[in-house]
């Protein structure tokens, strides 16, 4: 018997048992990932029903009672993972009260973006306009307009402790293959979004080279622009964009220098141009360092035509010396 994802009960079994395992070995809590391979597993005895921590309530049947029933069964399986698989803070792994969520001591690391901010550059002002004076636009902006329209990003990523634990958090999910913390990036960036999504016709999420992709096996920008669009109900195409050449590492590199590994490196298939012309897309990215590479991607969208580009991001560098992305 096979779940409605496709997933065998004895792999299922065998994922939560090699995860637990693993997890008792460094003396902490089980991980969310553990806790979504547990509600899979045991939503196979549900009558063909699947639930997880990410869309437990999902509805296929036009039927209310049966709306009903899946809707109390996912309470009821959730409220024994918790028991079985306590939840845990996301980066720490301190016990927490709720799934996909940070402990009260990472969340007051995080260096929230909010208003005042540059409407262009997403940067955080150190005081807002006057009322009906129009958007704000700092200096950085104003002396040099990017390609895109406009960019927001959910909070800070500096080498300071402002940005220790989202920075954490991505390099996990970049570096280490833990992918368990992205329904609660995913939340942040529609939230960040606010302002960008409703006028949004696609979102494209920014390409890695093929060889990168298939040593990495997935592209974070992906995962984060599909975690958007199941949120937002805005249709996300990954083919859009394609590496043209392969690029050295950003890291390390200073503003010029990344402008220049990315030059030309960027363009969009042949394929999808009629799906982008005329439309308002928002790139997806997971940091914006010098913004070097999405102003890349902007320009290439841009030529092919489309309307207006905008940028979601995890991080923003607003001190970008020394930062490692």
């Amino acid at each position: 018997m096979q779940s409605d994802d496709g997933a065998n009960p004895g792999m299922l079994w065998v994922e939560l048992r090699c995860g637990a395992v693993g997890e008792a070995g460094r003396g902490t809590f089980a991980s969310p990932e553990m806790r979504r391979t547990l509600l899979r597993w045991i939503g196979l005895a549900g009558a063909g029903m699947s639930f997880s921590d990410d869309h437990p309530e999902t509805e296929t049947s036009p039927r209310p009672w049966y709306a009903a029933l899946r809707a109390n069964s996912a309470r009821a399986l959730r409220a024994v993972a918790d028991t079985v698989i306590p939840p845990v803070c996301l980066a720490c792994s301190a016990p927490v009260l709720g799934a996909d969520a940070l402990c009260p001591r990472c969340w007051r690391q995080m260096s929230f973006i909010r208003a005042p901010l540059c409407d262009r550059l997403g940067l955080p002002m150190p005081f807002g306009g006057q009322a009906g004076g129009g958007p704000l636009i700092s200096a950085a902006a104003a002396a040099s307009p990017p390609e895109y329209d406009r960019a927001r990003a959910v909070a800070v990523f500096n080498t300071d402790e402002s940005g220790t634990v989202l920075r954490d958090l991505v390099h996990g999910l970049k570096y280490a293959d833990r992918h368990e913390a992205r329904c609660l990036l995913g939340r942040w960036l529609v939230e960040a979004g606010r302002e960008l999504l409703p006028v949004t016709d696609l979102i494209i999420p920014v390409p890695l080279t093929r060889w990168r992709l298939m040593r990495r096996q997935f592209n974070q920008a992906a995962m984060l622009a599909r975690e958007v669009s199941r949120a937002a109900g805005i249709p996300t195409d990954p083919l859009v964009l394609f590496k043209t050449k392969t690029t050295p590492t950003q890291v390390g590199l200073t503003r010029e220098q990344r402008r220049l590994n990315v030059r030309g490196a960027f363009a969009v298939s042949e394929k999808r141009r009629e799906a982008i012309e005329g439309k308002n897309l928002l790139l997806i990215d997971d940091v914006i360092t010098t913004g070097a590479t999405v102003e890349a991607c902007a320009r290439a969208l841009k030529r092919a035509g489309g309307a207006r580009v905008d940028v979601l991001a995890l991080g923003l560098v607003t001190r970008p010396i020394a930062v490692t992305v």
